[in-house]
């Protein structure tokens, strides 16, 4: 018996493959699409995603319509400053016969102080001391003078080595900068030792006073050249105090600005720990 070949019906499509599923050319879709749906789809979500950036900038546009250039909007949350030292660093540990050893100390607070060179600060205003330089009506501050020769034997000028050769160092002590603060009454850096042993210390400015000329500060655009007062603190180490760790905390004290607020140990202090070896 002969066989016969089977033939398929007239009028019936061919069975569908897996490749008709990226592109079917009897249809034109490409993957399950025409080309004006696929068309259609870039365009609304050309059109969605576009109004979300257009509604996004101005969002932005409307908020910085509020906000000041000169000043934050929002300064309430810290009231009083924190204190901190230069040179950079809470362990300064040095000996003293080496130069190598504290030379990295010496070259910070040399750099530090460029900007308060007298020949820089000529160029700033010889303020009335005493009073708070208020100038709220004035477009461009007036800067009010702090010389690095205020800072007598910690200058760096008489002893180029602020004092680190001869084992007494010196270590700058500035308050950070807060936007229209004038602190009451007459605030002074005081610092002690809490190692158990006494330790001798000289302020310069004398007795570490901050003067209220240098008050309020109002920002970094309006107040340009603005540099912060500085109190030099000259520990006058004794041979007893080389080669043992000395612990020193400074306060700012005499006003209304705070300095014992155990959650911020910054606030209104710091603490730092002194190892001089001979």
């Amino acid at each position: 018996m002969s066989k016969k070949s089977e033939k398929p019906a007239e009028g019936k499509e061919p069975e569908s493959s897996w490749k008709d599923a990226i592109y079917n050319p009897r249809t034109g879709e490409f993957f399950g699409r025409t080309a004006s749906n696929w068309g259609l789809i870039l365009l609304f979500y050309l059109v969605f995603y576009g109004f979300l950036a257009a509604m996004f900038v101005f969002t932005m546009w409307a908020m910085l319509q509020t906000l000041n250039d000169e000043t934050p909007k929002y300064r309430d949350r810290v009231a009083s400053p924190g204190l901190a030292i230069r040179p950079n660093s809470l362990n300064i540990v040095f000996n003293r016969s080496e130069p190598l050893g504290y030379g990295q100390y010496v070259q910070h607070l040399e750099s530090f102080l460029h900007q308060y060179n007298d020949s820089e600060q000529a160029k700033n205003d010889l303020c009335m001391a005493g009073q708070y330089s208020e100038q709220d009506e004035e477009p461009q501050k007036k800067v009010c003078q702090f010389r690095r020769s205020l800072l007598q034997r910690c200058s760096g000028m008489e002893d180029t080595t602020f004092g680190y050769a001869e084992g007494q160092p010196c270590v700058i002590v500035k308050m950070n900068r807060i936007i229209g603060l004038k602190p009451a009454g007459d605030p002074y850096i005081n610092c002690t030792s809490k190692s158990g042993k006494s330790l001798q210390m000289q302020y310069f400015p004398h007795e570490g006073t901050i003067d209220r000329m240098y008050f309020p500060y109002y920002g970094k655009k309006s107040h340009e050249g603005y540099v912060q007062p500085l109190v030099a603190v000259k520990l006058l180490l004794k041979k007893e105090d080389y080669n043992s760790e000395l612990i020193v905390e400074c306060k700012v004290e005499g006003s209304n600005l705070k300095n014992n607020d155990e959650r911020d140990k910054f606030l209104g202090r710091v603490t730092f720990r002194l190892l001089v070896n001979e």
